[in-house]
């Protein structure tokens, strides 16, 4: 445990994870993000295309590029927003809908394997440290201003 840095375990096994889950959508000519836009998107009112990439932590080039291939596909469908005629809204279609399901069972599963092998008492841990670490990172409380400035000045 000593030799592990925190950011190292959170890598080692974000990738692992992804990888389990492109394995498993490869399995149905998808990927990972593929499946994380049709669980992100409403399925019943759609969802403005804008809000998809910070609710998934995607960068707009990569989302842009997934999009275009799940309407290629015919998972999706994008109509003008009736409410703000600059905006688009992105809906599944039939097909989506149904990778959709198949996404969540997918997801699901993976909850109930790991809640199978982990206490609730842990996960509970688990999911108080990764709050943490969100919030250290979004209020900016890592790396901070004043710890570039007495940086310069020691050096």
């Amino acid at each position: 445990m000593k030799d592990k840095t925190i950011d190292y375990v959170l890598r080692a096994t974000w990738q692992a994870v992804s990888r389990m889950y492109n394995e498993e959508a490869t399995k149905y000519g998808a990927t990972m993000a593929t499946g994380f836009v049709l669980l992100s998107i409403d399925k019943d009112k759609g969802t403005p295309s804008t809000t998809l990439g910070p609710k998934m932590g995607m960068e707009a080039t990569s989302l842009t590029r997934t999009l275009k291939s799940m309407e290629e596909k015919g998972l999706i469908i994008r109509k003008k927003n009736p409410f703000d005629g600059r905006g688009v809204l992105i809906y599944l279609t039939d097909l989506g809908k149904e990778k959709r399901d198949l996404s969540k069972t997918t997801v699901l599963k993976f909850n109930e394997t790991v809640k199978q092998h982990v206490s609730d008492e842990k996960l509970l841990h688990f999911m108080e440290v990764a709050d943490t670490i969100n919030e250290l990172i979004q209020d900016k409380n890592i790396f901070n201003q004043t710890d570039t400035i007495n940086d310069e000045t020691n050096h």
